[in-house]
């Protein structure tokens, strides 16, 4: 019995035996299996999107996308046998190599990029070589690509992602060497424009050459494409508006009143919008030296820029003064009392219709004391503050003081002062009605932003109501809606100014022989240097079809080169191009170059 359980034992020990020296065999001796391992890693590649396109009115093209590669590898399946052979097919050198191998390390196999944003040329010069390098793989994406390179300050740019952004809340779900968009449209409409990444499985062997899908590809995801934008620009306007603020600083803003759509936005100067396109040191230095030119042309002055509104104020403060009965179109009659303010020559005295036809600043001096004080209160210092709060809740009413709500990013407020600005920021603590006088002529205190007058202008066109002003109409195949902000003010009273506004004696440059121009001249103190010329328009006088507003920074009076301007765009929107018996107007506002003056 003892022999027969002897025999089993043994013949356990020599099983086990064998069993422990064939492991022993195929973990030190036999490398079968370990390849056999490495043939079967799994990797996975990321499909990017194709960021949706942006196009203007009628269709044209903004934005577009063109296609990149990205060599990627990771610290698990690079395997650089001759350095110097890599480096020279790869076009870098050893301490990038360097740089590279160990990022790769602290990534604990993540894949990092080699070479980042290769064209198709240089893709097609190594394609057919990359399987000599085992570990590097392909990542295709795409770059923005701007064909028009026009409204940059539109359009703004797109960027990688850095560890701050990937960081915060806005960050999540985009991973390192993504892109997003950083300014304009592209970071307005992020969400939208980016679309869905994909993800594919693939098998490789330990050459990292690809050996087929993972489960034939059950577990891979198709990339959803971004929504296309689009926009109400008119590219040609818009274009020939660029071309007329040539060596000028300054802003243009056009809008269908009937809409809200915006035409055309300029922001002079500006740049070329392929400039910051990639990731690569030439980008890169694009961008530094953008942001350091003393003339900011990364700068939106559309929607940025707050300017005293100077004179075209005058037709907000005559609504609002015949609104509360402070004036009215038969009795008030003011002369021009220089001794109050500075004024140029003109009749005298005039009523309310003058006084825009002729931009008569003591009228507006002694009508805000008219507006502001309203007697509903004995104590004339309480007086004012029932009366200046009633004036800064109308003048918000025609999208003044706030931001209007259009769709880019950064936009400012502007400034309607109210009497809590007065008791926080002036420096007269007891301040009164005569420390702030100079806001009934659009000065002082008082700033808007280009995008504002013209909304200001769109609500004059529709006699008392406009929409909120934007760029995007449409995203996909959705019509997008917008408010309709509506001025609390008898139309009679939008009638009566829009008339007085087409008979303007102040902008002979700005007249037209076949379109009836509603035209308001600002010239816009600037306490750094040369007055800011100021036009405010729309047109026609009746059914208008395009609002306008123009800054020229240092050119003086408004008549001068705003006004020329807005005449001449608006011919070219109402009528297709300038006539020929107006080209000298065209050939005045192009010799014109305030690039210099401070």
């Amino acid at each position: 019995m003892i022999d027969k359980f002897s025999h089993i034992r043994a013949v356990f020990v020599i099983v086990a035996l064998v069993f422990t020296v064939k492991l022993f065999h195929i973990q030190v001796f036999d490398d079968n299996y370990r390849k056999t391992a490495d043939n079967n890693i799994i990797r996975t590649i990321v499909k990017y999107p194709l960021r949706g396109m942006i196009y203007d009115k009628n269709g044209k093209l903004i934005v577009r996308n063109r296609p990149v590669f990205d060599l990627m590898f990771s610290s698990r399946e690079l395997d650089v046998k001759d350095t110097t052979q890599f480096c020279e097919f790869f076009n870098i050198d050893r301490e990038y190599l360097r740089t590279k191998l160990e990022e790769a390390k602290k990534r604990r196999g993540q894949p990092v990029a080699l070479v980042k944003q290769l064209s198709v040329l240089d893709f097609a010069r190594i394609e057919d070589r990359l399987n000599e390098f085992p570990g590097i793989y392909i990542q295709e994406k795409t770059l923005r690509d701007y064909p028009q390179n026009s409204m940059a300050n539109i359009i703004g740019y797109v960027k990688e992602v850095d560890k701050d952004f990937l960081d915060s809340e806005q960050g999540k779900g985009y991973r390192q060497g993504d892109l997003v968009g950083k300014s304009g449209l592209e970071r307005q409409y992020e969400p939208v424009l980016k679309g869905k990444k994909g993800v594919s499985f693939v098998m490789t062997n330990v050459r990292g050459i690809q050996k087929g899908k993972f489960q034939n590809g059950n577990f891979d995801t198709l990339p959803q494409v971004g929504k296309d934008l689009y926009t109400g620009i008119e590219l040609d306007l818009q274009k020939y508006g660029e071309k007329l603020m040539q060596n000028k600083k300054g802003a243009i803003v056009a809008i269908d009143p009937s809409t809200g759509e915006i035409l055309t936005m300029i922001s002079a100067p500006s740049y070329d919008p392929n400039l910051l396109t990639g990731e690569g040191k030439k980008a890169s230095q694009n961008f530094l030296e953008l942001i350091r030119d003393p003339s900011k042309p990364l700068f939106n002055r559309a929607i940025q820029a707050a300017y005293p509104p100077g004179s075209t104020l005058k037709t907000v403060m005559a609504l609002t003064g015949l609104d509360n009965k402070a004036l009215d179109t038969i009795t008030t009659i003011f002369s021009c009392d220089k001794s109050l303010v500075g004024c140029h020559n003109h009749v005298s005295p005039l009523n309310v219709f003058g006084s825009i036809q002729h931009s008569c600043n003591p009228f507006y001096f002694k009508a805000l004391r008219k507006i502001i004080l309203t007697g509903k209160s004995s104590d004339q210092r309480e007086d004012t503050r029932i009366g200046l709060q009633a004036w800064h809740d109308k003048l918000g009413e025609f999208g003044l003081g706030h931001k209007t709500g259009v769709d880019l990013p950064f936009e400012k407020n502007g400034l309607i002062p109210s009497p809590a600005y007065y008791d926080k920021n002036y420096y007269i603590k007891e301040w009164r009605l005569p420390n702030v006088y100079s806001i009934g002529i659009g000065q002082g205190e008082v700033l808007v932003t280009p995008v504002q007058l013209a909304t200001q202008a769109s609500a004059i066109a529709n006699r008392g109501w406009y929409y909120t002003p934007h760029l995007v109409k449409q995203i996909g195949d959705s019509t997008l809606q917008y408010d309709k902000q509506v001025v609390d003010i008898d139309k009679a009273y939008f009638d009566y100014i829009a008339r007085a506004m087409s008979q303007i004696y102040t902008a002979s440059l700005a007249k037209h022989p076949d379109i009836v121009i509603c035209g308001k001249t600002g010239t816009a103190q600037n306490p750094h240097g040369e007055d800011h010329s100021v036009f405010m328009a729309f047109a026609p006088l009746d059914n208008p079809k395009v609002a306008i507003s123009v800054y020229v920074e240092n050119a003086g009076f408004g008549g001068s080169w705003a006004a020329p301007i807005a005449s001449l765009m608006i011919e070219k929107y109402l009528k297709g191009e300038i006539d020929q018996k107006r080209v000298w107007l065209e050939n005045y506002v192009l010799a014109g170059d305030f690039m210099n003056v401070q």
